[in-house]
């Protein structure tokens, strides 16, 4: 069997500049596995507004934006989608409408949300088509449901999420977005006490733990890869000691279920602080961690052959 060379990330939320990076570094290093591990999408959208004369305005980043022309409106549209956000034309009337009604507003999003996934399932067609690189991307705790069909109808983007996959001849892997409660109240999450319930049926059917991955959005509790700010009752960070105090959020299922099953490798994101390693075990947990909203992705080179796991390296560019 010839070696294997994963490259991993997690948590673009919709920058686009990182998601077509991640398709790049199969190329750039030389790996024939790219995992997505989850919340891929984006948080909000932002209106671009004919004013029916001509221009569009679009409030962005703290900037009112004014649009004269299709090269300036492409630009702006550009911008916007490597932040994370999503673009969308619209009139004066749809635009009322949709400040006068939340559900209008949740409705679109969605469509909006799906329909940049279904855009980026196409490019990696196009730009893996052929290349005989893997390409798995799943969803994440914050990633409604919309997201699935898109990734599930494609014949170059595997879908992975609830199912035991082999990523070649000798590595099984787990893959699950679901996290504990959250105060955010993501689409995929439930009680720690339940998240047992969406691992243990894969978890079942792997045929050799000692080589399995679990690729798991929620990282292990009680690590350096799950600390995150602590916040108070406005969701603002804790300042303790003139500094934000971090505090433990990661998932105590996910530790117990490495400790219990010890495979091979852990892949992990959610925890976008926590960028690092840890050995549970002879189990490796990775969290690359996210900073896209600078447009850097972080991400993790995993080296593996039939005896195991030769090597690794976290990444950032």
């Amino acid at each position: 069997m010839a070696n294997t060379r994963i490259f991993f990330t997690s948590d673009v939320h919709g920058s686009e500049v990182c998601f077509l990076k991640f398709l790049n570094a199969a190329k750039f290093y030389q790996a024939n596995v790219l995992i997505l591990g989850g919340d891929i999408t984006g948080k909000m959208i932002v209106p671009i507004v004919d004013q029916g004369n001509g221009t569009s305005v679009a409030e962005f980043l703290g900037t009112r934006e004014v649009i004269k022309n299709a090269e300036e409106q492409q630009a702006l549209e550009k911008k916007i989608r490597n932040s994370g956000y999503y673009p969308h034309r619209t009139s004066l009337g749809e635009f009322e409408k949709l400040q006068a009604d939340k559900k209008l507003v949740d409705e679109l999003f969605s469509r909006v949300m799906a329909e940049s996934v279904k855009r980026w399932v196409g490019i990696a067609e196009q730009r893996l088509k052929d290349t005989g690189v893997k390409c798995y991307i799943s969803p994440g705790n914050d990633d409604r449901f919309d997201i699935d069909e898109p990734l599930r109808s494609s014949s170059v983007v595997l879908y992975p999420e609830d199912r035991v996959v082999s990523i070649d001849d000798h590595h099984e892997m787990i893959s699950s977005g679901w996290a504990g409660t959250t105060p955010w109240k993501s689409p995929r999450e439930v009680p720690e006490a339940e998240l047992i319930t969406k691992f243990q049926p894969m978890i079942d059917k792997i045929q050799n733990m000692e080589s399995a991955i679990f690729n798991i959005h929620n990282p292990p509790s009680e690590t350096p890869i799950d600390l995150a700010p602590e916040l108070d009752a406005d969701f603002k960070p804790v300042i303790k000691g003139g500094s934000i105090s971090m505090v433990h959020v990661g998932s105590t299922t996910v530790r117990e279920i490495i400790q219990k099953y010890q495979p091979l490798l852990g892949i992990h994101g959610h925890i976008h602080e926590s960028r690092g390693f840890v050995k549970i075990g002879r189990t490796l947990c990775i969290n690359p961690g996210s900073e896209y909203g600078e447009g850097i992705l972080r991400g993790a080179i995993i080296n593996l052959d039939q005896k195991g796991l030769k090597n690794y390296m976290l990444t950032q560019g």
